[in-house]
């Protein structure tokens, strides 16, 4: 009977942590769509809003920890039991970086309302994002329904981003040398497509610690990275 408790609560407070992630998902899946509209419409109040916003997804996964290692000290899980506490944690990292990379597009568009706009720059970041936005939905389902195939999927998909990543690298090298007045736009928009990019590798792990978390095992092939190297243009403003 006294085995049975122990396991009820502990399976309360798991679920309170696994409720906290599931709401910094819900955050950084509003981010990443902000952040891009704010970029595509010029929007600085929704720029600002975005980074504002971030310090919500910063203290929930400083919650997330706090309450995965209570938890570890009250309850001293093992096998299954720690290996879902210590996926959780890792999780919540992952998804406080695409918070923050969310949080730097926001910061790009305080500077590109005041420079000449690429001409379909914005639409085919939109696309890049919301291709990593999906990606972010599915591995949270794939996390909550402890679906590995799904997390497979996801972790295969990173590969289209990393292909819209350098499709957009060559298109703004191009824009750079046909008309050196488009470098400081492009310097950014690159940034910003980095950014993106970026967002699909951590969404990725959040994938890996699903197939660790469901099999035990972390995923077996190491994904291959084939990004162009970007040299990031400085930024004035508030952090």
């Amino acid at each position: 009977m006294q085995d049975q408790h122990i396991a009820s609560a502990f399976d309360r407070d798991l679920e309170a942590i696994q409720a906290l992630i599931m709401k910094m998902g819900g955050l950084v899946e509003v981010a990443i769509v902000d952040s891009v509209r704010a970029l595509a419409t010029r929007d600085l109040e929704l720029a600002e809003d975005v980074r504002a916003k971030d310090k919500q997804i910063d203290l929930l996964e400083e919650k997330v920890n706090e309450e995965a290692a209570r938890l570890i000290a009250l309850r001293s899980p093992m096998g299954s039991d720690l290996r879902t506490v210590l996926s959780v944690m890792k999780i919540s990292g992952n998804l406080e970086r695409v918070g923050d990379y969310a949080k730097n597009l926001a910061k790009r568009t305080e500077v590109l309302v005041q420079i000449p706009a690429i001409e379909g720059a914005s639409g085919a970041i939109k696309r890049m994002a919301r291709e990593v936005e999906l990606m972010l939905k599915d591995a949270l389902d794939a996390y909550i329904q402890h679906d590995v195939d799904m997390a497979h999927d996801v972790r295969a998909r990173d590969h289209d981003v990393d292909q819209m990543y350098n499709a957009l690298f060559r298109e703004f090298l191009t824009f750079m040398m046909e008309d050196p007045r488009n470098i400081t736009a492009c310097m950014h928009l690159h940034f910003i497509a980095k950014n993106i990019e970026r967002m699909g590798d951590h969404i990725t792990s959040v994938a890996e610690q699903v197939i660790y978390l469901v099999t035990g095992e972390m995923a077996e092939e190491a994904r291959k990275k084939v990004s162009s190297v970007y040299i990031e243009p400085p930024v004035q403003g508030k952090e």
